[in-house]
């Protein structure tokens, strides 16, 4: 590991960031603002030159480059297969990091792959947490997501510090897959809310109802929710292109849908929802945000 000076109540470490899209981007910027080293890769190497541009960390050309000498190794790219390819193989993350470093995965993805690539970094004397997100955009820029973890105790405890830079709460929930799994049960509850405040809003103004006002008031009570709160007046006015998108939701619903094959969990309502998102997509609203529900309701 590297030198012992601190920034942001951590030591700075040499750390690489693989993946800089809407989330990645922000995430890495925050470990170089807290001092650490920060070498980036991205599929589009221009992203990755302009990031190093703005933060005045490094670009390499592969994941492996990216990978040499860093005590820390963060990924956020789009799914099983995006993962695999900046991991595994030549040119991948593990065939660069040294023995002890750390892959920490940002990633929304299968625990199964969570799974296989922690075994794979076993065998390999490396570390490997599988660590995805909720927050969104927002949460990415301001440093406020919540970062749920699988793995190892040990490993977890070393990359924790360094996540909370972008981060609010940064918690192992349990071994390998368990932060993938955690991210699904998020994501059920996501989908039964906003589909529940949509039917909810459309019908308010069915009913005549001023819903700026009653969204006030059960605001205030038991219906109250992150959902409700920062959506619930952009439905109301049809603002969709922003957070998160159509596209990304029915990416994770797969994954819990599939796992639920796997697992004989049964769920209808989160089957249901799936199909209405196919349907907005179906009208072109792929990358509207996931409180676009509304518009199938006519409200």
């Amino acid at each position: 590991m590297s030198s012992p000076r601190t920034y942001a109540g951590a030591p700075a470490r040499r750390v690489a960031f693989l993946g800089l899209g809407v989330m990645g981007h922000p995430m890495a910027g925050h470990l170089a603002r807290a001092g650490h080293r920060v070498t980036v890769y991205n599929r589009s190497a221009d992203k990755a030159g302009a990031w190093a541009a703005e933060y005045g960390g490094r670009a390499a050309a592969t994941p492996r480059a990216a990978a040499l000498g860093a005590d820390f190794v963060f990924a956020c790219v789009g799914n099983d297969a995006d993962l695999r390819s900046v991991v595994l193989g030549d040119e991948g993350a593990f065939a660069g990091m040294a023995t002890g470093a750390v892959f920490v995965d940002h990633t929304t993805a299968s625990a199964a792959v969570a799974r296989e690539l922690h075994a794979t970094a076993r065998a390999r004397a490396l570390h490997f947490v599988d660590a995805p997100v909720s927050g969104g955009q927002a949460g990415a820029v301001n440093g406020a997501l919540t970062v749920m973890c699988g793995g190892d105790a040990e490993p977890f405890a070393a990359m924790q510090p360094l996540a909370q830079n972008y981060a609010r709460a940064v918690t192992l929930v349990g071994p390998s897959g368990s932060g993938q799994l955690a991210k699904m049960v998020n994501q059920v509850c996501i989908a039964g809310l906003v589909q529940g405040l949509a039917e909810a809003l459309a019908f308010g103004r069915r009913a005549g109802l001023d819903m700026p006002l009653v969204l006030d008031v059960i605001g205030k009570g038991a219906a109250q929710s992150w959902q409700l709160e920062h959506r619930g007046r952009t439905m109301l006015d049809g603002e969709f292109d922003f957070g998160f998108a159509v596209d990304w939701m029915r990416k994770d619903l797969g994954l819990v849908l599939d796992e639920a094959r796997r697992n004989g969990a049964q769920l209808p309502v989160t089957a249901l929802v799936d199909q209405f998102y196919a349907e907005l997509q179906a009208l072109g609203g792929g990358r509207q945000d996931t409180s676009s529900l509304i518009r199938r309701l006519k409200a």
